[in-house]
């Protein structure tokens, strides 16, 4: 049994229709280019006996199913997996508030696979592969309660307002050995910037470059960051950001279950252990027009353009709002704490690592934006989706532009520091009602405050022990 297949959830069946689809059965391009795909990918891996059919839910966790490769054809004609996935707490548990559970029956919705996802898993490659599979509604449709699928759909209006957007993403994580204490002190030594890792760290680093590799994800950099066995990987910059963001969940992925095959567990919680940097997920953006030109470019100037103040200015707006997204759970509001280069305040600032939107060091033409409040746990179809709202509302809408952190001499906008409050302002925003949708806000609010109130039924071990 695949340790894939979700508890209590009988997934069903790929479609097996009475003989293997053709090119000529196939209703649309996408199908025959995947079949194109399949044929493609079995020339470079003719031994292939299995591949994981995955989706992710809300918090990116993988939920699906191994098949047997002689049936990986029949998936272009679509399987079946229930839509209570994207109900799904961080537990694993149906949140049956969301009233797309047991109440109607848990029923099943068409899925398809992702074109380029197919790509070989971390273990045994030469054998398994591993596909990433998008929901449809019951019209065949892109089901609005998928993430992906809410990313794609913004892209394509931002498209057609002739804005096309370049992303990057830096994601942090820890590394630590699976038989000592999270917060225990025997982890081994790194340093910032440290290019001299342990042997054991080393290779790990090593094989996750490797099956990086393999499965088409390109890294640029691998940075040892300032606390110990803490690593920051930065993915390659692309103007398609539905594949960026399929590269950071098939990399976090990869990053997992190489640790686990060196005897390490890998961390993407957004603060692991208390005494330690938090982990972050920093996004760089620029924005291109109609003639591939980057609107974000002062020509002649050192100084950032309008445009850009402008794409700020709607991000900075937003940025409260979003914090339910941007910390997507208790333990992601742990990571704002003072002195770890967190942002705390709506802010941004030029060559800063203080603020929320930091402009980096860079020339006229290749001028971006950081966007650096997001934690490692956070969902990046969702967060990109963000970061584009944000942007595209400051470049259509009259804002006022905010004073850069070192200047400001008005009360600070503060972030929300629990996820209750966030988690309002999320439910209550009428901008991101308008750009994600009300069903999937009432979605996000309904399963995230379950979780919420999960934890906070439990009793600790300090209020156990308090001498009252």
């Amino acid at each position: 049994m695949s340790n894939l297949l979700m508890a209590g959830h009988d997934i069903a069946e790929v479609i097996v229709p009475e003989a293997m689809p053709s090119a000529l059965q196939c209703c649309n391009i996408e199908d025959i280019l995947f079949l194109e795909e399949i044929e493609n990918y079995l020339q470079r891996y003719p031994n292939t006996r299995h591949v994981e059919i995955c989706l992710h839910d809300l918090n990116g966790h993988v939920r699906g199913k191994r098949i047997d490769v002689a049936c990986l054809k029949n998936v272009v004609q679509g399987t079946y997996f229930p839509l209570s996935i994207y109900a799904m707490s961080l537990d694993g548990e149906v949140i049956e508030e969301t009233g797309i559970g047991k109440s109607i029956g848990e029923p099943d919705y068409l899925c398809k696979p992702i074109l380029g996802s197919l790509q070989p898993c971390v273990l045994n490659p030469e054998f398994n592969a591993q596909l990433f599979l998008t929901m449809k509604d019951d019209h065949h449709q892109d089901c609005q309660l998928e993430p992906r699928n809410i990313l794609k759909k913004f892209l394509r209006e931002l498209h057609d307002k002739n804005f096309y957007p370049c992303m990057s993403a830096e994601l942090e994580f820890y590394l630590f050995d699976s038989n000592e204490e999270v917060n225990g002190d025997k982890t081994y030594l790194t340093q910032c910037f440290d290019v001299n890792a342990q042997d054991k760290y080393q290779e790990v680093l090593d094989e996750i470059e490797r099956i990086a590799l393999l499965q088409g994800n390109q890294i640029t950099g691998i940075v040892s960051e300032s606390s110990t066995g803490q690593y920051e990987i930065n993915i390659q910059h692309s103007g398609d950001i539905l594949k960026l963001c399929d590269q950071i969940m098939m990399l976090k992925r990869t990053i997992k279950q190489v640790a686990v095959k060196y005897g390490l567990h890998a961390s993407f919680l957004a603060k692991p252990d208390m005494h330690k940097a938090g982990s972050g997920m920093h996004f760089h953006m620029s924005i291109l027009n109609q003639d591939q030109q980057n609107i974000f470019s002062a020509k002649n100037s050192s100084l950032p353009s309008l445009q850009l103040l402008k794409a700020i200015s709607g991000l900075i707006a937003l940025l409260p709002p979003s914090m339910a997204v941007l910390a997507p759970n208790v333990n992601s509001f742990r990571r704002f704490k003072a002195g770890n280069h967190v942002p705390l305040e709506a802010s941004w600032g030029v060559n800063n690592r203080n603020v929320a939107i930091r402009i980096p060091c860079s020339d006229s033409e290749n001028r971006r934006l950081e966007y650096r409040v997001a934690g490692a746990d956070c969902n990046p179809y969702l967060t990109a989706a963000i970061i584009l709202i944000g942007a595209l509302h400051g470049l259509t809408q009259n804002l006022e532009i905010p004073q850069q952190a070192s200047q400001i001499k008005i009360k600070p906008l503060l972030l929300s520091t629990n996820q209750p409050d966030a988690l309002a302002r999320f439910h209550s925003d009428p901008v991101l009602q308008k750009y994600i949708g009300k069903k999937f806000i009432e979605l996000w609010f309904t399963v995230k405050h379950a979780e919420y109130q999960h934890i906070y039924s439990q009793i600790t071990p300090i209020e156990q022990h308090w001498d009252i």
